[in-house]
């Protein structure tokens, strides 16, 4: 008898827990955690509070969108009894209560979305659901501390329009980015080209300008090396002091040459041309051949021509020059230069002056 009227009065209470004692079926006291005295026969423990966290996981709940689309969704509830009493007599069943407000609070909350946007806000529907439980489950002594979805399974229609949705949405991002990606090279390459183009033109302004700089240069080189060979020629005219004899004689060598023309059919001699000839046979026919005598004379005619041509055709043409030069000596000849004929020409010799024809 004495030993269990001992085990009535003395009551062990585990860590983590709670002991809520009734006398006569009344509320008196709520134990803690260790040895607890209380009277025997009258008062009992009447229940024991788990106060640790709690995890409870609801099966999957049928849910409505927006669009009137069903999906599933599972959740997952973290939980603690923070008033024992209030969780023992203020509900019969605060874990059915807990499961039964969370169904009804995510079909608020999910039959205001879309499926897209109930898919990709879980970190909002989590918080508003955790809001609506815990301000519920305050007066029963529980707090809420944390609510997850473990899933939300669309039917298998609409995965497979998903699926066809998402891999349509790939497909056009690969032809975005390719598309992209060409854009860029093309791009590139266009610069590229311009750049090149560029470098180009003034690689050929750059050797323009060089090239002109080289042809003034060259060309005024040129030009200072004429005029030091015109000086030079020049100054050797001025050292050898020419007379008359030797212009006449350099007249007689250019004959040749004025006849060489293919397209000539006339040429003019200079009027000057009859007086060197004149001065250039006085010099000449006073030369003694083989060095003494008058009467081995050079004549004009034959001296000059031999000298001065150097083939049949040539001959001809200055035979013909000083006939009409010694014919310009002649009295009453014009002052002006008579017109010779060239190889195979006619001879043309302008009217004297004042004499213009028939009238």
């Amino acid at each position: 008898m004495a030993i269990v009227a001992v085990s009535m009065t003395v009551k062990i209470i585990p860590q983590a827990f709670a002991g809520v004692v009734e006398r006569f079926g009344k509320y008196r006291t709520t134990l803690t955690a260790g040895l607890n005295i209380v009277t025997p026969f009258i008062d009992r423990v009447a229940y024991r509070i788990d106060m640790r966290e709690q995890v409870v996981s609801f099966p999957p709940q049928p849910v409505i969108t927006e669009e009137n689309l069903t999906v599933s969704i599972d959740t997952v509830i973290y939980f603690q009894v923070t008033d024992p009493v209030a969780a023992t007599y203020e509900i019969a069943n605060y874990i059915q209560a807990i499961e039964q407000l969370t169904m009804t609070t995510l079909r608020n909350i999910i039959g205001g979305m879309t499926l897209e946007h109930a898919l990709t806000s879980r970190t909002q529907i989590n918080s508003g659901l955790r809001g609506e439980l815990d301000s519920a489950t305050g007066k029963w002594g529980i707090r809420v501390n944390r609510v997850e979805l473990k899933g939300i399974d669309p039917p298998p229609s609409i995965n497979d329009a998903m699926e066809k949705q998402m891999r349509a949405d790939r497909d056009k991002r690969a032809i975005i980015l390719t598309a992209e990606g060409d854009r860029q090279s093309a791009i590139l390459t266009a610069e590229g080209q311009k750049q090149a183009a560029i470098l180009n033109a003034e690689g050929n302004r750059q050797a323009q300008i060089l090239g002109a700089q080289g042809d003034r240069q060259a060309q005024i080189l040129r030009a200072q090396g004429e005029a030091q060979a015109i000086g030079a020629v020049f100054q050797a005219i001025h050292d050898g002091n020419p007379d008359q004899k030797l212009l006449s004689y350099q007249y007689l060598q250019m004959l040749p040459k004025i006849a060489e023309g293919d397209n000539a059919t006339t040429w003019i001699i200079p009027a000057e041309l009859t007086q060197a000839l004149g001065t250039l046979g006085g010099t000449v026919g006073s030369i003694p051949v083989d060095g003494g005598g008058n009467k081995n004379r050079v004549d004009l005619d034959e001296s000059v021509v031999d000298d001065v041509t150097d083939g049949p055709e040539t001959s001809k043409a200055v035979q013909e020059a000083i006939d009409a030069a010694r014919q310009a000596e002649r009295p009453g000849a014009s002052s002006g230069g008579p017109v010779l004929p060239s190889s195979g020409g006619s001879a043309q010799t302008p009217p004297p002056e004042g004499d213009q024809g028939p009238s």
